[in-house]
């Protein structure tokens, strides 16, 4: 590979990778849109939105309207991933090339699975695996960011039990957000009038749902507390402490929709939610780690090095 002239500052990297997490995070919400509003299907087929048609016909009405809305803002982050991909390639950040490659890979990916999904009635298997997907740009999308307001990636900060039980956390949150799909796919709000169903009982997924949350919350509490008892960085600290803060507001809405019989105003709000656990839980992966300056930390010792403070 060329090595490209590093005509972009560092400083200028960080922004742009910002507005790569936030048009990741905004295309999942809009797409929630599309599916509370009945649009799934406002065009009917893909990549075309009818047959011999791309833009939505007058006999499509709003619904195609708002569907077609939700394809073009592809396109505005299909851009927003290109200026991320050329201001890395064209800084001297080369430690992030992969994870920009990565999020701009993902989106002909999404784009295709959404096709796949179009194609096939909004079969809810496929609806589940499109939000999922988002999910995980989501996430690269926010360590690439996170990452890019630093000069690179240093030793641990916390002992390594520690370390293992931040993965046992993202594991959670994946488990919660796969068990949340099935939820989805199983209640109201199908995206149309004749999409399928999982054909699971709502109350029983639902409550399974429920339990990989407490756990979920159980962890992180567990964390936190680990954290505090060890003197670990104020970065870990904040991040276990942030995440659980909206771990417990996305409780309260999801228990909240559910007693309400999920309102759509309430379900967008939960799955806004879903994008900042997952941008959340990317954090929190990411300030186990300090930057490239930093000294690594003793497996027998607590973090007590100015710098790790």
């Amino acid at each position: 590979m060329p090595v490209l002239p590093a005509v972009v500052r560092p400083s200028v990297v960080a922004p742009i990778a910002l507005l790569n997490v936030v048009a990741n995070g905004l295309i999942v919400v809009t797409g929630g849109a599309v599916r509370l509003t009945g649009s799934g299907l406002g065009c009917p087929t893909w990549p075309e939105c009818t047959d011999g048609s791309i833009t939505p016909t007058p006999e499509l009405a709003g619904h195609g309207l708002i569907e077609f809305g939700n394809r073009m803002l592809t396109f505005a982050l299909v851009v927003v991933a290109f200026a991320t991909v050329a201001a890395v390639f064209l800084s001297v950040r080369r430690d992030l090339r992969r994870l920009a490659v990565l999020s701009l890979l993902g989106i002909p990916a999404q784009a295709l699975l959404g096709g796949v999904t179009v194609l096939t009635g909004l079969n809810p298997w496929t609806v589940a695996a499109h939000f999922l997907l988002s999910m995980v740009l989501v996430a690269i999308a926010t360590v690439l960011w996170l990452r890019s307001r630093e000069p690179g990636v240093g030793q641990l900060l916390v002992r390594r039990p520690l370390a293992a039980l931040v993965t046992g956390i993202a594991a959670a949150v994946a488990a919660v957000q796969v068990f949340g799909t099935v939820v989805t796919g199983s209640g109201p709000h199908s995206g149309d009038p004749d999409a399928g169903r999982t054909g699971f009982d709502p109350e029983l997924v639902s409550q399974l749902h429920a339990d990989v949350v407490f756990l979920l919350i159980g962890l992180t509490v567990a964390l936190l507390v680990a954290l505090h008892a060890t003197d670990s960085p104020g970065r870990a600290r904040r991040a276990a402490r942030d995440l659980l803060a909206v771990e417990l507001a996305q409780g309260v809405i999801g228990y909240v929709q559910y007693f309400t019989h999920l309102p759509a105003l309430l379900v967008l709000t939960h799955m806004a939610g879903a994008v900042l656990i997952t941008a959340y839980t990317a954090r929190l992966v990411w300030a186990m780690r300090g930057p490239a300056s930093e000294l690594p930390v003793d497996d027998a010792a607590p973090a007590t090095s100015a710098a790790a403070r």
